[in-house]
């Protein structure tokens, strides 16, 4: 306990979680009010994902402490952030081209894949992953963080969808379910490592 009050708030991945999370949600309020376009609400977002940088560090530095730092951790970290920054990037860039340009056919279908790449890049990593963890307890977390994610994505997918089906909300795109999915990813994350210190402290 001594060791995590010696601890500073910038050294917590959990800092930089609450700092995107906000970021986020900020930006979010923005674009659906109508006080920034489509582009500018990229960019920010773009800008926003830079929070992940400081956020792998210290998260790899906290399993580093915590002796959970496998080979497999360190990589699974370094592809999935290239392709977080991919997707964002590509889905920035799909937006801008389809709003400036009239886009038609084969074109429109390649521009589209420019952030589904990305996401099936991070599918890809996360299924290395577990193929190349040799610790067991380690690739349990990671299968019980992707069941949060799936079930965050189908839980608000299905609530929201029929709420847009009733029309009392208004209509989100389905790319919306990469960011769910990587919130829930990240909340069950954290919910095993509150769990965890729960039990060593009791």
């Amino acid at each position: 306990m001594a060791g995590q009050d010696a601890i500073g708030w910038r050294q917590r991945p959990g800092f930089y979680v609450g700092m995107m999370l906000a970021s986020f949600g900020a930006i979010a309020g923005l674009k659906l009010s109508g006080a920034i376009p489509a582009p500018i609400g990229f960019i920010l977002l773009a800008g926003a994902m830079l929070w992940m940088i400081p956020l792998v560090r210290t998260g790899m530095e906290k399993q580093k402490r915590c002796g959970v730092l496998s080979p497999a951790v360190v990589r699974y970290n370094r592809r999935f952030m290239l392709a977080s920054f991919g997707y964002m990037l590509g889905l920035g860039l799909a937006v801008w081209l389809n709003d400036r340009f009239d886009l038609a056919g084969v074109v429109a279908f390649a521009v589209a894949l420019l952030p589904v790449i990305p996401t099936l890049a991070m599918v890809w990593t996360m299924a290395r992953y577990l193929v190349e963890e040799d610790d067991e307890y380690l690739r349990h977390r990671a299968m019980i963080a992707n069941l949060v994610g799936l079930g965050a994505v189908l839980s608000v997918g299905c609530f929201y969808g029929f709420l847009e089906t009733f029309e009392l909300v208004p209509h989100v795109p389905g790319w919306w379910a990469v960011p769910i999915w990587a919130i829930g990813m990240g909340a069950g994350q954290g919910w095993m490592a509150l769990r965890n210190r729960e039990r060593a402290e009791g």
